[in-house]
């Protein structure tokens, strides 16, 4: 839904505001939860965090309904839903078409739950692939955190559910997200932490959630200059702003006059705390006016919508949306490396699936994105599903580990990390404000990129013993690969996949679905190619550069590239041409599949600016295309890339420019200069 199609109910907003007394209009403020029943829902067995919708405000006299919030972004949180890939999985299908599926799926289950707005579109870029809760975004880069977001917005809206944004902004440290304080330059915020959330809101995004981090020494939940200058005046946003929950705003007025809408989930510090705050002269009732009408209004819109369909309980986790989550968990599983051992042979009767996670129901972050559905299938379970000897073991004992690979026709060893290595933290003195709850989690920050020693070691040993070896790596973000990968001749990326991702693997692994995923992050070498973060810090800077612009800034090459994707059959491209027209620039190319099985390739788009005169990335993904193609099948696409993605921001004159420069468009199968084909274009200026 657009803004346009909700400012139709501007006047109709404003004259429902208009009869409402102060308390009233403060009611729609703030949720209606207690801390009580947030406590019980943590404690209660059997139940959980947001087993039902969160509802805030409405006012059942003047007709407005209410808010009633359901989180994700792997699935809803309420009830027993359909739990999908996490957020990195189903980036790494660079596939909107997909995501925007996702979206509508999402969308109905939360309508059957009795829900209207879902707190799911997350989009905050890891600027340290350490960030705990990576898992929850897409990828790295700005440009696919958009469109893959934009996508997830058209695909919930469409069932008529506010899709929320969040964290917004510079939201990519978890054990100091309620103390630290990130900085940047001017450039740095408006070319690389924003430019996301303002495709969203492009697309029509009906509300925003801000962050627990304060950005320039303020609370983002109090931040004036982020909600009221960037997001309502420069991008025109008419919708619904949230705080992060309980803790998201810590000053009544600070937060009303900031531009904070509702408070969420609980009324901690609005309700009469804001009726007073009026009454005494420190809030303007014209700001409590500003959000009650911003309320009432995209209510009202998305309420009286055309519905699409009606929406039964058992919509809830029904047998296409598992379908769905099995199709999004085949797209995203990347291959990384294969020297010949996979696909495994159909003779294939013994496998041996070992280590830690070898059997583990491991669908990642144990903390608000938690989705609880009916089942989950393990890899072991989707190996036997096909009549195989499967024996498990998890690594403790070497010898064991050692004997279970030699007995093995191919072994597959499952390493990486779960809820407690990576999640969502919730700091000991943060707990005490909500009678003791905490998480069933260790959760926090990554210090560490690559696997534990006692995985390491474990590879090595059992890469020896049996060569028809594959290791499947889980988690939420990039695991360099440098000090065990040369002993095993093939590794996977699957991310936390989903209740059906041991079927997706086992699919993948013997060949029944050729692998196209793609890595939505760089892996480096080192660590120390990455930019550094103290998890722990009340103070951070953020630079310009990170990710894979970083190392190609700095001519450091990566073990694995952005963008970076195997496959069991082959393809090129060629015949690159490029047109420049008003608006931005098309790039066509021809694709085909050289190899003997069909299968999806994504083609990528990078714009170069090396010939800038001023400080810019070698280059900058604008563009990708998803394609499916059988043996020997060519096809022609084009990726278009829109001006104002060419545009640097100038901090002087606050302003975005167009450099007049030859510019160099790559195209081809991930972000290394082998795998691109190189234009040169000028931009027709009128």
């Amino acid at each position: 839904m657009s803004r346009n199609e909700r400012m139709k109910y501007d006047e109709r907003a404003r004259e429902i505001v208009g009869k409402m007394t102060l308390e009233e209009k403060v009611y729609l403020m703030s949720g209606s939860i207690t801390p009580q029943k947030m406590l019980e829902d943590f404690s209660t067995p059997g139940y959980h965090y947001n087993m039902v919708p969160y509802p805030a405000g409405g006012n059942e006299r003047l007709g407005v309904p209410s808010l009633r919030f359901c989180d994700g972004p792997r699935g809803v949180v309420c009830g027993n839903s359909t739990c999908f890939p996490v957020t990195m999985g189903r980036g790494a299908t660079f596939d909107t078409d997909l995501e925007e599926r996702v979206g509508k799926a999402i969308g109905r289950e939360i309508r059957a739950h009795g829900g209207n707005f879902y707190g799911g579109v997350c989009i905050n870029l890891p600027y340290n692939p350490g960030w705990g809760r990576s898992q929850e975004v897409y990828g790295e880069d700005s440009f696919h955190l958009g469109e893959m977001g934009r996508a997830l917005v058209r695909g919930i809206q469409n069932q008529n559910v506010l899709a929320c944004v969040k964290h917004y902004a510079f939201n990519s440290m978890e054990k100091a997200r309620f103390k630290v304080s990130v900085t940047c330059d001017k450039r740095t915020e408006q070319e690389v932490f924003l430019p996301h959330f303002k495709d969203c809101i492009d697309e029509g995004a009906a509300a925003v959630m801000t962050a627990y981090n304060l950005y320039n020494q303020v609370h983002c939940g109090h931040s004036e200059y982020l909600i009221e200058k960037v997001l309502r005046e420069d991008w025109e946003f008419d919708g619904i702003v949230i705080s992060d929950f309980v803790w998201g705003i810590k000053d009544t007025i600070a937060a009303a006059n900031g531009g904070m809408n509702v408070e969420m989930p609980c009324t901690m510090l609005f309700g009469e705390r804001l009726v007073k705050a009026v009454q005494d002269g420190f809030v303007p009732e014209e700001k409590i006016n500003k959000a009650a009408v911003c309320i009432v209004r995209t209510l009202l819109a998305f309420e009286e919508a055309p519905d699409s369909g009606e929406y039964p309980k058992n919509v809830i986790c029904c047998e296409e949306h598992k379908k769905l989550a099995l199709e999004c968990a085949r797209k995203s599983i990347t291959l990384m490396k294969n020297e010949g051992v996979l696909p495994f042979d159909s003779s294939v009767k013994k496998v041996a699936v070992i280590g830690r996670l070898a059997d583990k129901e491991n669908i990642g972050d144990h903390g608000s994105s938690q989705v609880f559905p009916p089942y989950i299938v393990t890899i072991p379970q989707a190996l036997r599903n096909r009549g195989l000897e499967v024996v498990v073991c998890d690594g403790s004992d070497a010898e064991e580990a050692r004997k279970a690979a030699a007995y093995a026709d191919v072994v597959l060893i499952v390493a990486g990390y779960d809820h407690d290595d990576e999640g969502e933290y919730v700091a000991p003195e943060q707990t005490s404000e909500m009678g003791g709850t905490s998480l069933d989690s260790i959760g926090g920050d990554r210090e560490c990129l690559g696997l534990k020693a006692d995985e390491v070691a474990l590879i090595n040993v059992i890469g020896r013993v049996n060569p028809k070896t594959a290791v499947v790596l889980i988690g939420g973000n990039t695991i360099i690969t440098s000090n065990f990968d040369q002993n095993v001749p093939a590794v996977l990326m699957a991310y936390y996949p989903g209740m059906e991702g041991g079927t997706a693997i086992a699919e993948i692994v013997f060949g029944d679905v050729n692998p196209s995923g793609k890595l939505p992050f760089v892996v480096p070498y080192s660590a120390d190619d990455l930019p550094y973060v103290n998890w722990n810090t009340d103070q951070q800077y953020y630079e310009y550069y990170h990710g894979y612009a970083r190392l190609d800034k700095k001519g450091i090459r990566p073990e694995f590239p952005y963008g970076f994707g195997l496959s069991y059959t082959t393809f090129s491209v060629s015949s690159p041409e490029v047109s420049v027209g008003n608006d931005g620039i098309s790039v066509s190319c021809k694709v085909k599949n050289t190899g003997k099985v069909a299968g999806d390739e994504v083609v990528q788009l990078y714009i170069g600016f090396e010939n800038s005169i001023i400080d810019r990335p070698k280059k900058l993904l604008r563009g990708f295309r998803r394609v499916s193609l059988d043996p020997g099948e060519e096809m022609e696409i084009t990726i278009f890339c829109p001006v104002e993605k060419l545009k640097y921001y100038d901090p002087v004159y606050a302003m975005w420019r167009l450099e007049e420069i030859v510019y160099r468009a790559y195209i081809g199968t991930s972000s290394d200069m082998k795998d691109l084909l190189a234009l040169e274009f000028r931009l027709n200026r009128a």
